[in-house]
């Protein structure tokens, strides 16, 4: 699979800023559409050990729900039942698949029976339940031998048992072998229509056998990068957001970030959409997606809904639509992580005290720092919760105004219960001043700080822009625009640079590079000289 690739946005002009950052890189170092959009083009002459990859983490329901889910794809269950089916043992013909007396009680068993003789119902049964038999075989929940006197047979395998109990470790290593099994398979039915076009060809014809192969890789590059773009848009998506329509999908991965698709690119994401569609078919089938194919009558309309204007909903399904479910998030996930990526799991930085998940979350690149916040609020108390947070993000490093940063958000959302905890700093140097503002978004009457406090917090706010904006230059223009800053810049900068604050500097020199007010921004230069001067004095 695929490792999608994403690299810092170029910045106008590298500040000290830059330089403190440069060892570690916080979330968003990272564009939302890097990390979303883009994906890692195969050949490129890129370095790629300059590129930072980044997978974005994700939330799995427990183990013991995808067993549950796995357990309930048909196919799985299905193949269960064969398998239980074939005990003590079973004729089989030489190649391992049931004997042809077999195969109408099989369908019968898997309640696949019923169609009327000369329709093709009893053939698409039987079809079905060696299907179900292959993949048992597939999975070694049935073994295959051969007897004394020369009779080849089936026997339940060693998994069997504890499949059938539910043993989480086995289901979920049985359904994550069939799932690699379909992805292969999908990626093969694909280049089977360029060996079908060549039919004619010699059998040991080199070139078209290298032009199949050379199909079936492509197709299978083109899957894995589809099924990475639906395991990140599950990841950044609200829940219940989750589900894309086939042409975005398709767009994604065709057009280039930062673009409008012109005719040409429409046509191929048409051609795209085209060719994902049965593919993500058969992988919908064991489970790994909900999808609705493209309406086969779609095309043959003479009043096609294409090129009239926005689609309706109901429309716009007619194209296809595809949503990777919780499975499909744990397989793409485990063959992330065996090709060498980091995959990371919501909650994974939630496990220590306040200290440590402030710690881990201000200092980590790949993370979503609300989401794990949520994780180790549940369960807690929420004013001791508080307390303990607003305790872990004082200091004065390199990291310290995210993690005031991020201790404020978890007051919002902790609410009311968060009260008592903010009252206790209200005089706190680095806290107050944060503080007080939240309580006062609160509804809440408090005393304003002094104007030292008032300064102080203005630096270490935006210095937490700075380290987790780095790069957006629309951020930090909209903070600028919103500084109090009077008919008098010498004046106004003439106090914040007296700023006891490890970042002060940093934060000037940002505001002399991107304040549009030319008087303004060379004040802000020129205080961010002194500041300089008096960090290092």
């Amino acid at each position: 699979m695929s490792g999608r690739s994403s690299s810092t946005p170029d910045n106008p002009s590298e500040t000290p800023s830059d330089r403190a950052a440069a060892e570690r890189l916080l979330p968003a170092d990272f564009d939302l559409a890097d990390l979303y959009g883009a994906f890692a083009a195969h050949g490129q002459d890129e370095d790629q050990d300059d590129a930072a990859v980044l997978v974005p983490p994700i939330q799995l329901p427990s183990e013991r729900e995808l067993a549950d889910a796995a357990l309930a794809v048909p196919l799985i269950a299905h193949a269960l039942k064969l398998a239980r089916w074939a005990a003590p043992h079973r004729r089989v013909d030489e190649f391992g698949d049931l004997v042809e007396e077999d195969r109408t009680p099989a369908a019968e068993l898997l309640g696949l029976g019923g169609g009327s003789e000369g329709e093709g119902g009893d053939d698409e049964a039987e079809v079905e339940a060696m299907r179900a038999w292959s993949l048992a075989c597939d999975l070694d929940l049935v073994e295959i031998g051969t007897t004394e006197a020369g009779e080849h047979v089936a026997i339940p395998g060693p998994d069997l048992e504890p499949a059938e109990a539910g043993d989480e470790e086995t289901v979920l290593e049985l359904w994550l072998t069939a799932a690699g099994i379909v992805r292969e398979l999908a990626a093969e039915a694909d280049s089977l229509d360029l060996a079908d076009e060549d039919a004619e060809a010699e059998e040991d014809d080199e070139e078209r056998l290298a032009a199949v192969e050379e199909s079936r890789r492509a197709a299978a590059e083109l899957l894995d990068e589809a099924l990475q773009v639906l395991y990140e848009t599950t990841a950044f998506a609200e829940p219940g957001e989750e589900t894309v329509p086939l042409g975005v999908l398709a767009a994604l991965l065709v057009v280039p970030e930062g673009e409008e698709p012109d005719e040409e690119l429409l046509g191929d994401i048409t051609d795209l959409m085209i060719t994902l569609d049965p593919m993500l078919s058969d992988l919908a089938e064991l489970g790994l997606l909900e999808h609705q194919p493209i309406d086969p009558e779609l095309f043959e309309e003479e009043d096609s809904p294409v090129g009239e204007g926005e689609l309706s909903d109901e429309e716009s399904a007619r194209f296809g639509l595809v949503r990777l479910t919780p499975l499909g998030q744990y397989a793409v996930r485990q063959w992330l992580l065996e090709e060498g990526y980091d995959a990371p799991l919501v909650g994974e930085l939630a496990q220590g005290d306040a200290e440590a998940l402030l710690r881990a979350v201000s200092e980590t690149a790949n993370v979503l720092p609300e989401r794990e916040v949520l994780v180790w609020l549940a369960g807690r108390d929420p004013e001791t919760a508080a307390r303990e947070l607003l305790a872990a993000s004082r200091g004065t490093d390199q990291h310290s105004p995210v993690r005031r940063m991020l201790s404020v958000q978890a007051l919002e959302t902790i609410g009311e219960a968060a009260r008592p905890a903010a009252a206790e700093v209200l005089d706190d140097p680095e806290l107050g001043g944060a503080v007080r503002a939240w309580l006062r978004g609160q509804g809440q009457e408090v005393t304003p700080p002094e104007r030292g406090m008032v300064l102080w917090t203005l630096v270490d706010g935006f210095a937490a822009q700075l380290l987790t904006s780095e790069g957006d230059a629309e951020v930090l223009h909209r903070l600028i625009a919103e500084l109090p800053v009077t008919d008098n810049p010498a004046s106004y900068f003439g106090e914040l640079w007296r700023v006891r604050h490890p970042y002060t500097a940093d934060v000037l020199e940002a505001i002399g590079e991107l304040h549009l007010n030319r008087t303004v921004a060379k004040e802000a230069r020129k205080a961010a000289f002194k500041a300089r001067s008096q960090q290092n004095g």
